[in-house]
């Protein structure tokens, strides 16, 4: 096979990819927090659970609402610097590839 033409194939997918950095970073990042958010508030609750009712509600309220928003927030340029290291050749299915990987760890962990 030639391989001029996966080397062609590999390089439309990141020009297909290229317009969305921002956006496929922000959606691997709150992907990820969907995924094992739920370990993230285990831990909380436990550390927590001394404590009164309304204490515990606010501080999960507050962590929920802000945190994990600012988490996204912060993070998300960090991920899209971190997609743009890939050579240039390869980050479009190195993208398709932690798509792939994150529905692999959805499952199993049974979100899916």
């Amino acid at each position: 096979m030639d391989t001029s033409i996966i080397f062609e194939a590999l390089a439309g997918l990141t020009r297909w990819v290229s317009p969305y950095y921002a956006e496929i970073a922000m959606t691997i990042v709150a992907t990820v927090l969907v995924i094992y958010g739920d370990i993230l508030n285990k831990k909380i609750k436990h550390i927590l659970a001394p404590y009164h009712f309304i204490v515990r509600t606010l501080v999960f309220v507050l962590i929920c609402a802000f945190g994990y928003g600012a988490l996204v927030i912060f993070t998300t340029p960090h991920v899209k610097l971190v997609l743009l290291m890939i050579p240039s050749l390869y980050r479009g299915i190195c993208i398709i590839s932690v798509f792939l990987m994150l529905g692999y760890l959805a499952e199993n962990r049974r979100y899916i």
